[in-house]
């Protein structure tokens, strides 16, 4: 699960409860009828277990369901939606209140084809591509120039509607790369009713697959061009009776503490 909440906006063992209402079963799968919306997320880093970080983000919506704020770290996003009910533009704005920058979204019929984000100091926009196989996102090249150069360029593989592994490379002058591969659970992410351009715009696996990550793999790439796995998470998941997590725990597989969220939602 990558560290990070909304990045574009500001990108083995699990406990598994069982759930026999009916009622609650038909919460979950007629969204129409009443929605269950992610609501707050608190997040707890440990990349200094001494002094962990925590960091709460807040969505609002309108009547339809539609995402139209957020705000973490004081910053707020509001967003704009045109008439078709796609999301064409956010405004960000400092904790002050003034405006920071804007993103303006681009498509291809349904498909979600750019993010842009537009600056005052145009060296600092940035642009975020996507490429799609089957209906799915296949890749994204975030672009922090205005030739491209040197793009960092994520690529999913699925299993269904899992994203079973995301590779993140960097070329140039700075090169880096990444490999992260997850195994999951078979129950509803909280991103579960958020618009599917949100779920893409915050990029990763976790926002654009279905279920909850069980462990995690993470590996990097060697001088001579070899992946080599340098850490693995595992992930204890605790769930609401709609079987929506309400926290989720990471753990290396020495027991050291990774990450830990709560997640918090309103029914509409």
């Amino acid at each position: 699960m990558k560290k990070y909440f909304f990045l574009s906006l500001m990108s083995s063992v699990v406990i598994f409860n069982s759930c026999n209402s009916t009622d609650e079963n038909e919460i979950i799968t007629d969204p129409v009828e009443q929605r269950i919306l992610l609501s707050k997320v608190t997040t707890v880093y440990y990349d200094n277990p001494a002094s962990p970080q925590t960091t709460v983000s807040t969505l609002e919506y309108n009547n339809q369901g539609q995402l139209t704020k957020t705000v973490s770290l004081g910053e707020s996003s509001i967003i704009e939606y045109n008439s078709s009910g796609k999301p064409f533009k956010i405004n960000h704005y400092k904790a002050d209140g003034t405006l920071d920058y804007y993103s303006s979204f681009s498509y291809n019929g349904e498909n979600l084809t750019n993010i842009k984000a537009i600056y005052d100091e145009t060296s600092l926009n940035r642009t975020i591509n996507y490429t799609y196989s089957n209906g799915k996102v296949a890749n994204s090249t975030l672009c922090q120039t205005e030739n491209c150069s040197n793009p960092i360029i994520s690529t999913y593989t699925y299993n269904g509607d899992n994203i079973t592994v995301e590779t993140s490379e960097m070329s140039g002058g700075i090169s880096s790369s990444n490999k992260r591969e997850y195994l999951y659970d078979n129950q509803l992410n909280p991103y579960t009713f958020t618009n599917k351009y949100f779920r893409i715009m915050m990029g990763g696996a976790y926002a654009m697959s279905k279920n909850n990550y069980a462990s995690e793999k993470i590996s990097y790439k060697d001088s001579a061009g070899n992946w080599v796995q340098n850490q693995q998470i595992i992930y204890d998941i605790t769930y609401n009776s709609a079987q929506l997590p309400t926290q989720v725990i990471g753990k290396s597989t020495n027991g050291t503490n990774y990450v830990k969220y709560n997640y918090e939602y309103i029914l509409q």
